[in-house]
């Protein structure tokens, strides 16, 4: 048994859910349940369209048009997306004489995307003679707290989602299991939605509790590769990364699954594949607990743009146990996360998004310390085994003095699979070129 999940980008048209359709054929035999995210923009169609309702306009058209286009193009008739759309304009319009859009009902919202789009795709799956059937998240056992918008899943899913599902793993049913990602249900059947990086939590969640051969992810790449293809032209995959490995490169800009979605399979050491919508004979990436081949030096070179930097140094803290403690209570007080630290007795370095307003932090911080925000920043992150970090940061700060490219602050990660280095935005797609050039090639 095996779970495969595929993203908007994969179900955006009728085409795209064509090549998916064939992609699950391929794989019948392993006993795939199949997660799916919301066709194309069709989340962002919803909140547009809640941002209408709230105004008092009732206008669900380019939901309405893209699954109705889709299910003509693909010739088959889908009476429970007539039901779920003429439920849609419902909830729009209670929205729209309240004036009012709730966590709780921006979850019910945006649910509509994922459960359009598995009966989409289980029933054309039907047409084609693939016995599938579709499943919203809570049929089978998907709880969650009610933690509106950011809903964590209860212990509890571990042996509900076994109770629904190993008819299937046994062979007792036929039929694909076609699954909602990112939605879910709290103990008073109120729908939630799982918040960041929701659909891949929930393709790892089943795939834990099922205790599947292997999760697969299907992307347009092949697989976790060494950079950005886009910035670094000679960019190539790379056969397989720990889940540790896996996380750092997802928590600094590359597109692996989200660093929370890891934790189940984590758990139970359940491997994770990402894999090429586009070639799906290529083997592509495999997560894993630990390097089952010579662990390499360097893994991969990634980055984040529009990063602030800000310094902040007391003497008058000079010795006192508290500095840190102040520092970063005000940083909780304001809810502003911090990506990248570097201290020293009485000064410390970190990093922070630049969405975030830095204004009431500052002021708080100033009240004890001299602080310089530095904008228009990038952290670049070479993933590799920082038990060489001497040699890797020789031969790095060797090929970058050569380029003229000032490293503005370093930090090593507490993994100890990371060393992040902090340069100009403007710099940034240049320094991971020179750094892959320099630790690839």
């Amino acid at each position: 048994m095996i779970v495969m999940k595929f993203g908007g980008s994969s179900v955006a048209n009728a085409e795209r859910i064509r090549h998916v359709a064939s992609i699950i054929q391929a794989y019948s035999k392993e006993r795939p349940v199949v997660v799916l995210s919301a066709m194309g923009d069709t989340t962002d169609h919803l909140l547009d369209a809640a941002d209408m309702a709230v105004k008092g306009t009732v206008d669900i058209e380019k939901v309405e048009k893209l699954h109705y286009d889709t299910a003509k193009e693909l010739e088959i008739e889908v009476p429970a997306i007539k039901l779920l759309l003429d439920e849609l304009k419902t909830l729009l319009t209670g929205i729209s004489m309240l004036h009012e859009l709730t966590k709780r009902t921006r979850d019910y919202l945006v649910s509509f995307g994922e459960r359009l789009s598995v009966r989409m795709m289980s029933a054309y799956l039907e047409k084609l003679g693939t016995p599938a059937k579709f499943y919203d998240a809570w049929d089978i056992g998907m709880v969650s707290d009610s933690n509106y918008m950011a809903a964590e899943l209860l212990d509890e899913v571990w042996t509900n989602i076994p109770q629904h599902l190993n008819p299937y793993k046994n062979g007792e049913t036929k039929e694909i299991p076609i699954v909602t990602g990112f939605i879910a249900k709290d103990k008073n059947g109120i729908i939630t939605t799982l918040g960041r990086g929701g659909s891949d939590l929930s393709a790892t969640m089943i795939g834990a509790a099922m205790n599947v051969s292997e999760i697969q992810t299907w992307k347009d790449v092949d697989g976790i590769m060494t950079s950005d293809p886009r910035v670094v032209k000679d960019a190539r995959p790379v056969p397989e990364v720990t889940y540790e490995e896996a996380q750092e490169l997802a928590m600094f800009g590359a597109q692996v699954l989200h660093p929370r979605s890891m934790i189940p399979c984590r758990k139970t050491g359940t491997p994770v594949r990402v894999k090429n919508s586009y070639c799906i004979t290529s083997p592509g990436s495999i997560i894993v607990e630990n390097h089952t081949k010579e662990k390499p030096l360097v893994t991969a070179i990634t980055s984040v743009k529009n990063i602030s930097l800000i310094d902040i140094q007391s003497s008058r803290m000079l010795g006192a146990c508290g500095f840190l403690a102040h520092v970063f209570n005000q940083f909780l007080k304001w809810n502003i996360s911090v990506d990248v630290i570097a201290t020293s007795e009485v000064s410390v370095s970190l990093t922070v998004s630049a969405k975030a307003e830095l204004s009431g932090l500052i002021e708080d911080l100033q009240k004890a310390s001299e602080v310089n925000v530095k904008k228009d920043k990038a952290i670049v992150t070479v993933i590799c085994d920082a038990g060489h970090s001497s040699g890797i940061l020789a031969k790095a700060f060797a090929a970058l003095e050569k380029e003229g490219i000032n490293v503005q602050m370093i930090s090593q990660g507490a993994s100890k699979v990371n060393i992040s280095m902090i340069v100009d935005s403007s710099q940034s797609d240049k320094t991971v070129q020179i750094l892959h050039s320099a630790l690839f090639n």
